[in-house]
């Protein structure tokens, strides 16, 4: 008996990305076969999903990027792209098509839409993404990775969580050492979009630290290529031991290790944080649509995990008040922890592999 196939499509983020990921390791353990579906640029982050997992490049294209003649060329690059995921669809006859968000999900939701395949969507934000909101009304199930998450009127959603990647697993609510008078780690992660800020302001507020404090500080920080000199050059210049690359492959050991974390309020970021357990300074993106990372963020901020500074807000000495008080405090700085676990769900993709085979059961 041939095995059920899932097809996952996904946008070409890592906030996308990632949870496609656990949902597709969780589905191969189960015995399922698995098919990626997304562009160019998703396939770039498809290297940490299973070898099994057979990775469908399809062609889309999004309005919010290129001159006039790219976005005139738009529409027809989603129509071909339609067509081609629909005559896929066809021949693959997929159990269930889930969609992350993103534009590359549009070609395979709308040939699960015309081809009549069960279907779902997960929406990672605390608020819906265009592609997601758009397909909300014409999937039968929405899973919310936060809670509460802004959909449509008549749309109800199901909470599960943001799975998280088994990566990040095997740290969930690894023993959190506090601070103190010892080597210290503090990793800042920016995301895919938006981090000069953290570029231009984390190694100014580490550098204003008190030295009791500073002199134990290991810092990790994820920078843009073009800012990797600049931030590697205030580190220098401060006297400070800094890693700094534009992405760390290891990032949920990191984390584990960490006294402090620095970062964007992107969901999977803040369901990493969570799941593992650590002190937070969260900084949302302040041009993400509808401002769904300071959404994103609310949870932990809430539990009193995280605190919360507006882009408009951010400056050396702020950030560096706040990481003072978070490292001179040690006791806080575990009810901190604490407290982030209480808002992680390391059971999200066990419920997202629940509501797909639920739905593949209804038919």
């Amino acid at each position: 008996m041939t095995a059920p196939l899932a097809l996952i499509a996904a946008g070409g983020t890592g906030g996308h990305m990632f949870p496609a990921q656990a949902l597709a390791e969780a589905l191969i353990a189960r015995g399922w076969r698995v098919k990626l579906s997304t562009d160019a640029r998703g396939a770039r982050y498809a290297g940490g999903f299973p070898a099994e997992v057979q990775v469908v490049v399809t062609d889309s294209a999004t309005f919010a990027r290129g001159g006039v003649l790219a976005k005139l060329a738009v529409p027809f690059r989603i129509a071909g792209g339609v067509l081609a995921a629909t005559a896929r669809m066809v021949a693959d006859r997929p159990a269930v098509v889930v969609g992350f968000g993103g534009y590359p999900t549009i070609p395979a939701l709308s040939a699960a839409f015309l081809t009549r395949r069960p279907r779902l969507i997960h929406e990672q934000n605390g608020v819906l993404g265009r592609v997601n909101k758009i397909f909300a009304r014409h999937v039968a199930l929405v899973a919310c990775g936060t809670w509460p998450t802004a959909l449509p009127p008549g749309v109800q959603g199901n909470h599960t969580g943001n799975p998280v990647r088994a990566a990040v697993l095997e740290r969930a609510g690894a023993p959190y050492i506090p601070p103190g008078d010892y080597p210290m780690s503090l990793v800042v992660i920016g995301g895919s979009q938006g981090a000069r800020i953290l570029s231009d302001v984390v190694p100014q507020a580490v550098a204003r630290l008190p030295e009791e404090l500073r002199r134990h500080l290991r810092v990790a920080q994820q920078a843009r290529p073009e800012d990797l000199d600049g931030v590697v050059a205030a580190y220098e210049a401060a006297g400070l031991v800094a890693e700094v690359a534009p992405f760390f492959a290891d990032i949920p050991r990191r984390l584990s290790e960490a006294q402090l974390v620095i970062s964007r309020s992107g969901a999977s970021s803040v369901a990493d944080i969570a799941v593992i357990g650590r002190p937070a300074i969260l900084i949302p993106f302040a041009a993400a649509m509808d401002d769904h990372q300071t959404a994103n963020a609310q949870g932990l901020v809430q539990a009193q995990a995280a605190v919360l500074i507006p882009e408009k807000a951010l400056d050396a000495a702020t950030l560096s008040d706040h990481m003072a008080a978070v490292l001179g405090q040690p006791e806080a700085a575990a009810r901190m922890a604490t407290a982030a676990l209480s808002q992680g769900r390391p059971d999200a993709t066990e419920r997202l592999v629940a509501l797909v085979e639920g739905l593949v059961k209804k038919g």
